[in-house]
C-alpha cells in the first residue's frame, strides 16, 4: 500500500523563518559524533553543570506534597514574589506582582510580547549581532527586522546616533540584549542613559530587554538593566529574565518578564490560550533557585570566568584571528577576517566566516557557528560552556587548522 506524500500548506509565518542556525549546528555537531567522528562541539549554549541538588530537592517535595497541578497562567504566586524581590534587591527595579508574567523560558516571553504587539508595518530595531532567534521572531509575527550593524568599532553596542536615525513612525520596538549571545558584551549604566535619552524623545517604541545572562557577569562595572538607570521607561520596557543559563536549568523551562500592566495582561491572554501555564514542579524549583543560597551561582560564574579568559588568550594567540573580551555570558565571538581568503590544505579558498566554519568542522573536528547567522560578518560564535579540557583541545585544533592554511 502507498502512502500519499504529506501536501499539507503552510501557513506563510511558517515558511518565511528558519530553523534556528544554532540549533542546527548543534545537532549537525551531534550526528557527525553519531556517526564515529572525533567531534569538539562549541557550538552549545547550555550549562556543562548540572542543577544543583538544593534546587532539585525542592521539585521532589513539590512532587510528593501534589504540587502537580494547574497554577495561575501567569504564575504562582511564590515564583512572582520571588521575582520581584530579585528585581528590587539585585537591579533596583520595583514592580507590582500583577506586572510579572512566568512562562515556559524567556524565549517564549519574547515571542509571546511580539505576538502580542507586533503587526504587518511595525518594525523592529535589532542591533546586529544579535541573537539568531530576534529577527525570525519578528518575521513570524508579521514585522519587519531593522538590522543595525555594531560592529568592533562601537564595542559590538548600539550607539545612541544610531539608534535615532533608526527609529521612525513604525518602529514598535528595540531589542537590548546585555550581556549579549553571541558577543558577551554587556550595556553600561552610562551607555544605557544615553540610549534612554533618545528613546524619551520617541514614546511610541517600546524596548525590549532580554537579561538572561546578566548573572553570569566578569565585568568590572555592575550590571544593570535600562529601566534600572531610566525609571521613566519602565511604563514600555518588558525586562526578560530567567533560570536557564545562571542555574544550570535549561530543561526546566522558566522564563519571566516584568513590564507595563497591559502588555503583561496581554501575554497572559496569549498563554492561556496556548499552553494553559507553566510547569508547577518547574516553578517551584525556579522561586527556590531565586530565593536561596546565591554560593553554587558565584562558584559557576567564576568557572566560566577562568574558562573564558583561558580561551580568549588562546584564540587571541593565533594568527589570523582576534577577539574582543567579553563583560559577561559563556560566548567568545571571534574576528576571522585574517583567513578570509586563503587556501586550506584540499585548495578550498576560503571566502566567507561560513566557508571558515565548515572548514573547522570538516578538517578540524571543531564544531562551531558562523557570525553571519547572527548578521555579522566575519566572525563565528563558541560557547566556553565546557570544560576546560574540550577547550584547551578545541583551541589545539583551531590554531593548527589556521596554520595550515595558506
Amino acid at each position: 500500500m502507498e502512502v500519499a506524500l504529506s501536501s499539507v500548506k503552510l501557513a506563510r509565518r511558517v515558511t518565511n523563518i528558519r530553523v534556528s542556525p544554532s540549533t542546527a549546528a548543534a545537532q549537525k555537531a551531534r550526528d557527525l559524533k553519531a556517526a564515529g567522528r572525533n567531534i569538539v562541539d562549541l557550538t552549545v549554549g547550555e550549562p556543562d553543570f548540572d542543577t544543583p541538588d538544593s534546587i532539585k530537592n525542592v521539585a521532589i517535595e513539590a512532587i510528593r506534597d501534589g504540587d502537580t497541578k494547574y497554577t495561575p497562567v501567569n504564575g504562582t504566586v511564590a515564583l512572582r514574589k520571588a521575582i520581584q524581590q530579585d528585581y528590587a534587591t539585585r537591579l533596583g527595579i520595583e514592580c507590582a506582582l500583577d506586572t510579572i508574567c512566568v512562562g515556559g523560558g524567556a524565549k517564549q516571553i519574547l515571542f509571546l510580547a511580539l505576538t502580542a504587539t507586533v503587526e504587518k508595518g511595525d518594525e523592529v530595531i535589532i542591533p546586529a549581532p544579535y541573537w539568531v532567534s530576534y529577527p525570525d521572531m519578528v518575521v513570524a509575527n508579521g514585522g519587519t527586522p531593522v538590522i543595525l550593524r555594531c560592529g568592533e568599532d562601537t564595542g559590538f553596542k548600539l550607539t545612541p546616533q544610531a539608534l535615532a536615525d533608526a527609529i521612525t513612525p513604525a518602529t514598535r520596538w528595540v531589542v537590548l540584549n546585555s550581556p549579549s549571545n553571541p558577543t558577551g558584551v554587556a550595556y553600561t549604566a552610562e551607555e544605557l542613559k544615553a540610549l534612554g535619552e533618545v528613546l524619551g524623545r520617541h514614546p511610541h517604541v517600546l524596548v525590549l530587554c532580554d537579561e538572561i545572562y546578566d548573572r553570569i557577569w566578569y565585568a568590572d562595572f555592575p550590571a544593570c538593566s535600562i529601566v534600572s538607570v531610566v525609571p521613566e521607561l519602565a511604563d514600555r520596557a518588558l525586562v526578560v529574565n530567567g533560570v536557564s543559563k545562571s542555574y544550570a536549568m535549561t530543561g526546566w523551562r522558566i522564563g519571566y518578564g516584568a513590564g507595563p500592566k497591559d502588555l503583561i495582561d496581554a501575554i497572559n491572554k496569549l498563554q492561556s490560550q496556548s499552553s494553559s501555564c507553566p510547569s508547577s514542579i518547574s516553578q517551584a524549583a525556579a522561586a527556590a533557585a531565586l530565593t536561596g543560597d546565591q554560593a553554587t551561582v558565584t562558584e559557576t560564574v567564576e568557572v566560566y570566568r577562568e574558562r573564558c579568559e583561558r580561551a580568549w588568550e588562546r584564540l587571541n594567540a593565533i594568527e589570523g584571528l582576534s577577539c574582543v573580551k567579553p563583560d559577561g555570558a559563556f560566548y567568545l565571538y571571534p574576528n576571522c577576517s585574517g583567513v578570509i581568503g586563503k587556501t586550506t590544505p584540499e585548495g578550498k579558498k576560503i571566502e566567507s566566516d561560513l566557508d571558515f566554519v565548515i572548514y573547522l568542522l570538516e578538517s578540524a573536528g571543531v564544531a562551531t557557528i558562523h557570525g553571519a547567522a547572527y548578521g555579522l560578518e566575519p566572525y563565528f560564535r563558541l560557547s566556553t560552556a565546557t570544560s576546560k579540557e574540550i577547550l584547551e583541545e578545541g583551541c589545539d585544533r583551531i590554531e593548527r587548522a589556521c596554520k595550515a592554511l595558506r
